[in-house]
């Protein structure tokens, strides 16, 4: 007889072999070109990540925007931008398309180029040469040329705060020509020359006047260029009361050190802004960002606002699918998630961190599926009492602070078999990089071995992974009961419901970047 200890029977279907190593050098399953390309454009911020520099980060970029179709490219662009809310990224992928294909590079470049910022953004990538040319060429420089001729006076000056490059040196390397009089005064004033100061906008009119005299309302120009003035109590008042929801999220302590917080009526007025649905969802506002919010306001914060941080995460996180049956969340706890969302990047590092959205997702699902179990693990499965009915930045709090340790993202999957549960549906939020488990010489990984258990206890059991990391590779491979998903916006909580639901098979996330018409 054979040795049984190697050929002893395989109860249920063969595991997929393990088609990659993961950063770690553990088995891992490699996406498809348009996944990879789709996974990285929502997640990629070109920071230093714990496994990766921003230089590795771009040529691996580079080598899967290649491997796709330019249209497949044009759309995962604008896809990363308009519902991935990503920043650089739909930019890079931008400055790849307009050298592979000018056409749809057009085609594109509107809902990608949305504002000054993502302008700057994409005239510096391109100009970096890191995306095979230099110069902007002549697609790009048309495309640059329309926007600043077409874009509004309000978008210009928005356009105009920020440097390297600085909207002047935009308007120098382009020569738009200006349709009117009144546009060619403001392209002089941007660029430092003179101008005919009355066909200025009305609003940069008032401003200049009121940086001269400090006299009148305060002008209706963006934010940045009112702090550059001395302003009273009162005046910033009147800020606070105009701004936008992402301006006002952004300066709780600026408003709270010039005296805004001390008029009741601002009060109410901010907190009933930072609550308001209709204006947390045209910020297009990641619920992460809430947190940020809520743990560095001023410790004198009036608490009506606090209450207001919190309010506004309830109705953030109000796209997380209610899922029939027994749902588990699994948020990855380990040292690994303890790296900066954003990577490290030199005067620009965001405090949130991977486990941090980890947790506040978790803690999402918990809120809205009564009944659902939160499994948090690092080499192990780590115990935390949660109560479903506290605040979910509570919850979320609690769980970040278990990080640390290896990854094994086996491990729940395993607490489960060992107790025969079965769930309807797991849900993991992960960087996938797992290691602990990687022994046992088996073909596929631990991860999908465990999953197979379940499986056999509950055949419509599904597995969801949202990949929040750069890293490329999952534990679990693309089949009919495993969707791997990537990002953190509200996008990811659709696709999670319609799966959970049977209404899309475990290619939809792809699929839906596809159907985008260019």
């Amino acid at each position: 007889m054979a040795n049984k200890s190697v050929f002893a029977s395989i109860k249920g279907r063969l595991l997929p072999k393990a088609t990659a190593q993961n950063a770690h050098g553990a088995p891992a399953y490699v996406y498809s070109d348009a996944h990879a390309l789709a996974q990285v454009a929502v997640t990629g911020t070109f920071g230093g990540m714990i496994y990766q520099s921003p230089q590795d980060e771009l040529e691996y970029v580079l080598d899967v925007a290649e491997a796709v179709t330019p249209k497949c490219l044009a759309q995962t662009a604008i896809y990363a931008r308009q519902s991935g809310y990503m920043k650089d990224m739909p930019a890079v992928l931008l400055a790849i398309l307009a050298r592979r294909d000018p056409v749809l590079f057009r085609a594109a470049f509107g809902r990608v180029v949305d504002n000054g910022k993502m302008l700057r953004t994409f005239v510096q990538v391109i100009r970096s040469g890191q995306t095979g040319r230099k110069s902007l060429g002549s697609a790009p420089k048309a495309m640059v040329q329309s926007w600043l001729n077409t874009a509004s006076d309000r978008a210009l000056l928005n356009a105009n705060i920020g440097n390297d490059p600085s909207l002047a040196d935009m308007i120098k390397m382009v020569h738009p020509k200006p349709a009117t009089a009144e546009r060619e005064a403001l392209f002089a004033w941007i660029v430092g020359r003179p101008c005919n100061l009355a066909r200025l906008p009305q609003a940069l009119q008032d401003w200049i006047a009121f940086r001269e005299t400090g006299k009148g309302p305060v002008p209706d120009v963006p934010f940045q260029m009112l702090t550059q003035l001395e302003l009273s109590p009162v005046q910033w008042a009147q800020i606070a009361r105009k701004g936008s929801w992402q301006m006002v999220r952004q300066n709780l302590n600026t408003f709270q050190r010039h005296g805004v917080f001390n008029v009741a009526r601002n009060v109410d007025h901010v907190a009933a802004l930072l609550r308001d649905p209709q204006a947390i969802a045209k910020a297009r506002a990641f619920p992460y960002q809430l947190v940020v919010a809520a743990q560095h306001v001023r410790g004198d914060i009036p608490h009506p606002i606090v209450d207001a941080l919190h309010d506004a995460m309830e109705i953030a996180v109000q796209n997380v699918p209610k899922v029939a049956g027994q749902v588990v969340v699994c948020p990855d706890v380990s040292g690994s998630m303890a790296g900066s969302v954003t990577g490290y990047r030199p005067g620009a590092t965001s405090v949130v961190r991977h486990v941090d959205v980890a947790a506040l997702v978790a803690a999402s699902f918990q809120r809205v599926n009564r009944g659902c179990q939160v499994l948090p693990f690092d080499f192990d499965v780590r115990k935390v009492r949660l109560q479903p009915r506290d605040p979910i930045l509570t919850n979320a709090e609690r769980l970040a602070a278990l990080a640390g340790g290896g990854t094994s993202c086996s491990a729940p999957l395993a607490w489960l078999n060992q107790r025969g549960r079965a769930p309807d549906l797991v849900v993991f939020v992960s960087d996938n990089q797992s290691w602990v488990d990687a022994g046992g010489g088996g073909q596929g990984t631990a991860m999908l071995k465990e999953w197979e258990v379940i499986k056999r206890r509950n055949p419509k059991a599904k597995l969801v992974c949202i990949d929040i990391a750069p890293y490329g590779t999952t534990q679990a491979q693309t089949r009919a009961d495993v969707l791997n998903v990537g990002g953190f916006s509200d996008a990811v909580f659709d696709q999670i419901a319609r799966f959970a639901a049977g209404q899309t098979g475990p290619d939809h996330w792809v699929g839906e970047i596809d159907k985008i018409d260019v």
